[in-house]
């Protein structure tokens, strides 16, 4: 199956292992909102975090598990393609791909996450590039000057998603 890119922006990146594709730019003027298409290969995750950004995923074609704060701690859900899965400002959460198809997921969320994206991530090569201590590092000082948070390692494993880099 290959990927094709959407020709109005043809912007498409690896946010270390899955990737976003811009369907809209986060510079558009007058345009407070971003739509992306993003793809989380199998075996690949995204580590728990949070933001003041609203997040809506409307998941087009496999199954993923997302991680929902509960009362006392967390939980994993799953979800299908048809599923929209909501995430308010300020949630912590998660995604992990422990299928053998990747997740695709259409992302609606605002144009400063869409411009975080757009410093954190890398460009797209045909042979997926390992995540480097660099990388990581680049990702949390671009976060921090963004105000988001991430868990740290321990938080990562005691939810199931191991880091090691």
């Amino acid at each position: 199956m290959s990927i094709e890119l959407n020709p109005t922006t043809g912007v498409r990146l690896d946010v270390l292992g899955p990737t976003v594709e811009f369907l809209t730019s986060p510079q558009e003027a007058h345009n407070d909102l971003c739509a992306m298409r993003g793809v989380i290969p199998p075996g690949a995750f995204v580590p728990l975090h949070s933001h003041g950004d609203v997040e809506d995923f409307f998941l087009l074609s496999g199954q993923v598990q997302a991680l929902k704060q509960v009362l006392g701690g967390y939980e994993w859900i799953e979800g299908k393609a048809g599923d929209l899965i909501h995430v308010p400002s300020g949630v912590p959460h998660a995604w992990r791909n422990v299928g053998s198809l990747p997740v695709v997921i259409l992302i609606h969320t605002t144009s400063k996450m869409g411009r975080f994206f757009q410093e954190v991530g890398r460009p797209v090569t045909d042979t997926p590039q390992p995540v480097t201590a660099e990388d990581l590092a680049r990702f949390l000082s671009v976060s921090a000057t963004y105000g988001y948070w991430n868990a740290t390692p321990e938080e990562n494993a005691a939810i199931g998603i191991p880091l090691s880099f």
